[in-house]
């Protein structure tokens, strides 16, 4: 596509385009990955994200957005992993355009790497059926490394109560003063985690200013010495649900703290979780899980009535 033309986010004046292409990508995939000007204004409100380098648009001869991309660097740790988040235009597909995202993150990355003296590695994700996009990936060089299970459950089956062990307290978050003892608790919970890459103080407080963030569904449970030992972070987004015309809300994060485990935390977080969803008046609560997850997650949550939905695939290439 000899006339494609590569150019940066401007900001507001973009986020029309960039939403109809996300929307125009969405009819045809079908991956709930739909959205709005608002969402995508909060997203990219990201304190992580370079608006200038970290983003890119692909435009065609007459101007026409056909692509787009995002790449997320983690700020922490020995390697370097970037994610790229990408959308072209279903008109436009195989014609150059990932090509050209592909290109422009590898640079990226490999600028970010020379600047920490460490290796890279470029990284996407589809969905377990798009057959079209896993063939696009595996043709630039991408391999699966790992799978995601999307699971669900509907919230009108009973729940039980959450049993907590003794001298343990359930509670949310208090404001941003807790945010620093969160972040250890949340580092020291995934420290075990594929690809785990520690969470800042700085990005944690970000979420406090999130639109959907309500602080009653921002859970911890803490021990008698007053340490945080398990967490259960839950969201509700109306607009998707809107959009969607469903009810569902997310148990967005779960995890227990080292040192903690195997004394029935985690369940009675996420039981604690659903419940809240529950009392918000939704009809299903979603997660995502790595498929090889090393705490057992699966069969936690398939012990409290979630079923799988979808596989979602991580896809490297090293560059």
């Amino acid at each position: 596509m000899a006339t494609l033309t590569m150019r940066p986010y401007v900001g507001e004046d973009d986020l029309p385009h960039i939403v109809d292409l996300i929307n125009a990508c969405e009819a045809v995939d079908k991956m709930d990955f739909g959205t709005s000007i608002a969402e995508k204004r909060e997203e990219l409100s990201d304190p992580t994200l370079d608006l200038v380098r970290d983003v890119s648009l692909w435009a065609d001869a007459d101007g026409a957005l056909i692509g787009y991309a995002q790449i997320g660097i983690p700020l922490l740790g020995d390697d370097l992993t970037g994610y790229v988040w990408f959308r072209v235009h279903p008109a436009a597909r195989g014609c150059g355009v990932e090509t050209e995202i592909f290109t422009w993150a590898s640079a990226r990355l490999r600028e970010v790497g020379r600047q920490r003296g460490v290796t890279v590695v470029l990284r996407t994700g589809s969905i377990s059926t798009n057959v079209d996009r896993i063939a696009m990936l595996e043709q630039h060089g991408f391999r699966p490394v790992r799978y995601f299970l999307d699971m669900t459950r509907p919230l009108s089956e009973p729940l039980p109560e959450p049993e907590f062990p003794a001298g343990f307290t359930l509670r949310h978050l208090a404001g941003p003063h807790e945010v620093p003892a969160w972040v250890d608790m949340f580092n020291l919970s995934f420290i075990d985690h594929w690809n785990h890459h520690d969470l800042t103080v700085e990005q944690r407080m970000h979420w406090l200013t999130e639109s959907h963030y309500r602080a009653e569904d921002d859970l911890i449970a803490v021990a008698a010495d007053g340490t945080f030992a398990a967490f259960c972070k839950c969201l509700i987004n109306p607009e998707q649900n809107k959009r969607t015309s469903r009810h569902e809300g997310l148990i967005s994060l779960l995890g227990t703290r080292r040192g903690y485990r195997k004394l029935g935390l985690g369940r009675a977080m996420l039981l604690a979780g659903l419940r809240r969803l529950a009392a918000d008046g939704l009809d299903t609560a979603l997660l995502g899980v790595d498929a090889d997850s090393p705490t057992g997650a699966t069969r936690l949550y398939e012990s409290a009535g979630f079923r799988e939905y979808r596989t979602s695939i991580a896809f490297d290439k090293a560059i």
